[in-house]
């Protein structure tokens, strides 16, 4: 036992003095206590060599409060093993050279994407080109890229669906209520399956087929995970006071006894983007900023989240980091923030991404394309998040519109096609709350730690701030730190 304490805290470079290893050596579990020390140590205090008696004994004291709660919950105490995978990153996998033709891959790959998927309905199966299509007197059966809506004098709709063999107008008539309904929530560029019969040069439509989602099982989940994003560090908007309340309470220090029974639990923290208030974002941005470099903001932000123990944190880029504003977004990088690379609790991936928590899929997206879903589609707004993630996934693309406010790479392959099917869809940006579940998948907006703007005082925006969702055991628990 002496030899294998001792060399577990040479293998992790910490040195004991005498007192310190009478200490481990004489404590019940002394193969747990140097586990867990070395673990405490190694992310608090990474720069720390010598490991006195006194730094033992303070650890014990703080310890003793949080190793077994009443119902013999285990505590935060004993070292995590952490299953974490990242299944879709693209911040090494993002090409283009701003050229036409790049556009023009861009394009057939959603395309060819999208339409695989379709081709897996059963009502599409044997779906004709469009080519094809024009030539058909019976049931009429494609699948096109939107390429234009408009109305009728009539009120009813027309869109014009192309593909690789050419185009067609499609005629939604407003007589057919639920297929017309669908219509209103039909945006440019997405992919969509169009069943219905020819009358004249218009195919009249009896059917609107998204690519969707199937309903998922639920999975078994026995740790807790917190969705956070637009914490805005570096503003002078960011409520300090609150996210210092957050980081106690993840600590197991702040809240009641379910909050601090919820907090032992928790395994993953996940940002989805806009961790600190950026630089030049919007015009006269300065005027409402603490921190006015953006090294020094994510120095903040390491700062903050170092004092997070025992805690996986990922972390997403948003519009306000240190990344490409065009989306999909590399992961910010360790030029900028390299204080939050060296906690060692941290992992960085793009926005989006799709990452496994000990088997639970999450894929992260900051949420930018939200802009332009509620400037677009009928009943849909920032309030209601959850109604814009719904249709997301039914269209199986995070940012369907192309040339609006949400600038999207032009690229060789289109990395916004939701490929795989999360179990969470966590999103920010909009700043207000919002969950629902839908067919199986958790969705998530996480609000923010940024109180009202001047530019949300124009808009009427009234954020939801420090109000935190954890899914804990596969419940979602929302925790005010207001």
């Amino acid at each position: 036992m002496t030899e294998d304490i001792i060399s577990k805290f040479a293998d992790a470079e910490i040195l004991l003095d005498e007192d310190a290893y009478h200490k481990i050596r004489n404590y019940d579990d002394s193969s747990i206590l140097v586990d867990s020390l070395i673990n405490h140590l190694t992310i608090s205090s990474p720069e720390m060599m010598v490991l006195t008696g006194e730094l033992v004994e303070e650890y014990l004291g703080k310890s003793c409060d949080k190793e077994i709660n009443e119902e013999g919950a285990q505590s935060k105490l004993l070292p995590r093993d952490f299953d974490f995978d990242v299944i879709q990153d693209t911040s090494h996998k993002s090409y283009t050279n701003g050229e036409i033709k790049d556009l023009s891959s861009y394009f057939k790959s959603r395309y060819h994407k999208l339409k695989e998927m379709l081709s897996h309905k059963r009502e599409l199966t044997d779906a004709n080109s469009v080519k094809e299509a024009t030539s058909l007197d019976d049931v009429v059966k494609i699948v096109g890229m939107v390429n234009e809506i408009r109305n009728t004098k009539n009120n009813h709709k027309l869109i014009e669906l192309e593909d690789e063999t050419g185009s067609a107008t499609v005629l939604i008539h407003n007589e057919n209520h639920e297929v017309f309904e669908q219509a209103e929530r039909i945006v440019k560029d997405e992919v969509l399956g169009v069943v219905g019969g020819r009358k004249g040069s218009l195919i009249m439509a009896s059917e609107l087929i998204n690519p969707g989602v199937p309903r998922i099982d639920e999975k078994s989940m026995n740790f807790g995970a917190v969705f956070l994003s637009d914490t805005h560090i570096g503003s002078s908007t960011f409520l300090e006071e609150a996210f210092q309340r957050f980081i106690n309470w993840v600590n197991g220090d702040f809240g009641d006894e379910e909050q601090r029974e919820i907090a032992n639990n928790v395994k993953y923290i996940v940002v989805a983007g806009d961790i600190v208030d950026g630089i030049g974002v919007y015009p006269s941005q300065d005027k409402e900023l603490t921190i006015k470099d953006i090294h020094q903001q994510y120095e903040e932000a390491a700062r903050l989240f170092g004092d997070i123990s025992d805690v996986k944190i990922i972390i997403a880029p948003g519009n306000h980091d240190a990344s490409r504003l065009a989306e999909p977004q590399p992961a910010i990088t360790e030029d900028y923030a390299k204080d939050l690379y060296d906690l060692k609790t941290t992992e960085f991936v793009s926005n989006p991404a799709l990452v496994s928590l000990d088997g639970i899929k999450v894929l992260i997206y900051h949420g930018r394309s939200f802009d332009d879903m509620a400037m677009t589609v009928k009943g849909m707004s920032h309030q209601q998040s959850d109604l814009i993630m719904k249709e997301l996934l039914e269209k199986r693309h995070l940012a369907p519109i192309y040339g609006e406010r949400t600038p999207l790479a032009s690229e060789i392959e289109d990395h916004l096609v939701i490929d795989d099917i999360p179990d969470v869809f966590h999103t920010g940006h909009v700043h207000i709350n919002s969950y629902k579940r839908y067919k199986g998948i958790h969705l998530i907006n996480s609000g923010t730690f940024q109180s009202q703007t001047e530019f949300q005082k124009i808009y009427n925006i009234v954020p939801t701030c420090a109000q935190v969702p954890v899914i804990n055991n596969g419940s979602l628990k929302m925790l005010d730190f207001s």
